[in-house]
């Protein structure tokens, strides 16, 4: 192996972009079976059944590819401007949650994987695979094996150096590199993450209902949304970032240095009767390029319906009634509901 070949990766890594690279074994997560037994078990994943479908890959990463024998973790700052819960006060405009603003990051941080895999066996040969978010991965106990942050009380993995905004990707590789330590849990007595969620989605520390998140039940949640978690949906349309917003490491949250993670002004608090009422190819334009577009038209305006039965304003009444006849049952569903509130 040629010397400095793991100090030279690490640099790559940041030239590429990345904030954070830290290197750990496919095998170093053994408590991952057990934990998403028992999730799977509570029937906490609600529609995600795929998660059922790839539970021995996502539980053992060694048995996704068991020739592997090093896993290249890495972390992509997309650090908001401002305060991202700001919008929330909008009542009659759509909140979208911080990563979904800009462009799609799956496209973005797999081409900086590609580039650094493809330097990797430049230098040193063996073979290469590389995974990010939609792949049966366990992102983040990998993330904290490695070094890159650990897994806060709502599950989510935060860093010591850029708090909870960022993306994380993998590159696994046949070489045996050099390993970092662990990360160890920074919560101590901390609740701020499990006391804000509008729809207590966390039975417990470090626990995740799926079926009450709010990320959840706006973004793979086919069908209606139980009327009792609807009202703490808000004006959310596309995902949730309470839990995320509120951690106290965000101080150390570094500004994200690729331009295309910014969101994007028509994205930023956009008015909910003209999202409403954009018409299929009207939604396919807007959202052309953004992760929103893979929900498809009619499960967006469910959730925008819902977000106008909760805006209390009356002069929405009419957004509301127009899709009272609406050909999907769920948005159909989500006008009544909203005629009712607003009616009320």
């Amino acid at each position: 192996m040629k010397a400095g070949l793991k100090q030279r990766l690490v640099a790559r890594a940041f030239d590429e972009g990345f904030d954070l690279c830290r290197l750990c074994r496919p095998w170093d997560v053994p408590e991952v079976p057990a934990r998403l037994a028992a999730f799977l078990e509570a029937g906490r994943h609600g529609q995600m059944g795929w998660l059922k479908e790839r539970a021995h890959w996502r539980g053992a990463p060694q048995v996704l590819w068991p020739e592997a024998r090093t896993v290249i973790v890495l972390g992509e700052s997309y650090t908001p401007e401002g305060d991202p819960l700001a919008g929330l006060a909008r009542r009659d405009r759509g909140n979208i949650s911080v990563y979904a603003r800009g462009r799609d990051y799956h496209d973005t941080v797999k081409k900086r994987l590609k580039r650094l895999a493809r330097w990797l066996i430049a230098e040193a040969g063996g073979e290469v695979k590389v995974f990010v978010d939609t792949a049966p991965v366990p992102e983040k106990p990998l993330g904290q094996a490695a070094g890159l942050g650990w897994q806060g009380k709502h599950t989510n993995l935060v860093s010591r150096e850029l708090g909870s905004w960022f993306f994380i990707g993998s590159v696994f590789t046949t070489l045996e590199l050099d390993t970092d330590p662990a990360e160890v849990d920074h919560c101590g007595s901390c609740r701020a993450c499990l006391d804000i969620c509008p729809t207590d989605a966390f039975p417990a520390p470090y626990q995740l209902d799926a079926r009450r998140c709010i990320s959840y039940l706006t973004i793979e949640h086919k069908g209606p949304v139980d009327e009792a978690l609807r009202p703490g949906l808000g004006n959310r349309i596309y995902g949730c970032d309470d839990c995320l917003a509120v951690c106290p490491w965000n101080k150390f949250a570094v500004e994200a240095r690729e331009v295309r993670y910014a969101a994007r002004e028509d994205l930023l608090a956009p008015p909910l009767d003209e999202l409403a009422a954009l018409g299929e190819a009207g939604f396919r334009a807007r959202f052309s390029g953004s992760p929103i577009k893979r929900i498809g038209w009619a499960r967006f305006l469910r959730n925008v319906l819902y977000a106008v039965g909760n805006s209390g304003q009356v002069r929405l009444l009419p957004t509301a009634r127009a899709h009272l006849e609406h050909e999907d049952a769920a948005v159909a569903d989500a006008a009544r509901w909203a005629v009712e509130r607003l009616d009320a």
